[in-house]
């Protein structure tokens, strides 16, 4: 099993600087952001921008792969996003993830001047801005005239490093339309923690998917969102619980935690993997403090490699 990480960006972006260039450092798969303007538990804390935060990221890394766990449709233009990512990949030197989704929270949205139209339409607008998109990273001109987006003689040089283009991430589990995108656009989808008779239930959902257009699924991967709490021992594990719980959001996911020792860590997430998750992205209880990052990394993830 693969194993990212995703950094919060509700801290001050030295902070998140130097938790992104100590995970490049102990190897982890990837780093992934989240396309937010404000966190919606926390409105008043810091938020970084995400795009201009993982082109810093990628400019201060130089071994670990960088993403957006997902972008937000409605907040750029495809065919401006295709190129700035573009450049994201030169400069990573072809490091970079594309996260891509529909978009669900409303009241950002509204704070900042966004429509926020049905769900419907929002998966509508989302595969126009796959098809854009593929069509920048890979035609000399791209043209392309849809109801929701239209670009006209769009040129996007250089193209990026990666060919044919930068790897996609889907995420989401809407049955009768998203996991029909993953299977026609994405090269991974990444689902958020979900029991294991829904996990396989729309696992199955997206193989049928996958064979209605004639694609093999193996060439598709598993990624699950992970929230993980781990300590050296039962009592450090206590405690640590205790101090991390008093946050709102990580109390309200008490029932989903991966928690324990890295021997019960590392056995938690080898059942994922036999439930066919390749990848687990780890967001964790503290937020990813370097020495979780180094617990994690040191004896965690040498026992799934």
């Amino acid at each position: 099993m693969k194993i990212a990480i995703q950094l919060p960006q509700f801290m001050s972006y030295p902070d998140l600087l130097e938790r992104a260039v100590f995970a490049d450092r102990l190897g982890f798969h990837s780093i992934w952001l989240n396309d937010h303007f404000l966190h919606f538990m926390a409105p008043e804390r810091d938020h970084p921008e995400a795009l201009t935060c993982l082109t810093a990221i990628a400019a201060r890394t130089e071994r670990t792969r960088l993403g957006m766990l997902v972008f937000c449709n409605g907040y750029r233009n495809p065919a401006y996003l295709a190129k700035a990512l573009t450049t994201v990949d030169h400069v990573s030197s072809g490091r970079l993830e594309i996260g891509m989704g529909a978009g669900w929270y409303e009241q950002e949205h509204r704070s900042y001047g966004y429509d926020f139209p049905p769900i419907g339409t929002r998966l509508k607008a989302l595969e126009e801005a796959l098809q854009i998109m593929n069509l920048m990273f890979t035609e000399p001109v791209a043209t392309f005239k849809g109801r929701y987006h239209s670009i006209e003689g769009a040129r996007n040089n250089p193209k990026p490093v990666q060919k044919p283009r930068p790897p996609i991430t889907i995420a989401g589990g809407g049955e009768k339309v998203l996991l029909r995108l993953v299977a026609r656009y994405a090269d991974r989808w990444n689902i958020f923690p979900a029991d294991p008779a829904d996990f396989a239930h729309k696992r199955q959902v997206l193989k049928e998917h996958c064979a209605g257009i004639g694609r093999d699924f193996s060439t598709l991967e598993v990624s699950e969102h992970i929230l993980v709490c781990v300590e050296t021992s039962e009592e450090a594990l206590k405690k640590r619980w205790a101090e991390d719980s008093r946050h709102p959001m990580i109390r309200g996911a008490a029932g989903r935690v991966v928690m324990g020792t890295p021997e019960s860590v590392i056995a938690q997430l080898r059942e994922r993997e036999r439930r066919g998750v390749d990848m687990g992205i780890a967001w964790f209880t503290d937020f990813g403090r370097p020495r979780t990052l180094e617990i994690f990394a040191r004896e965690v993830m040498p026992g799934l490699a």
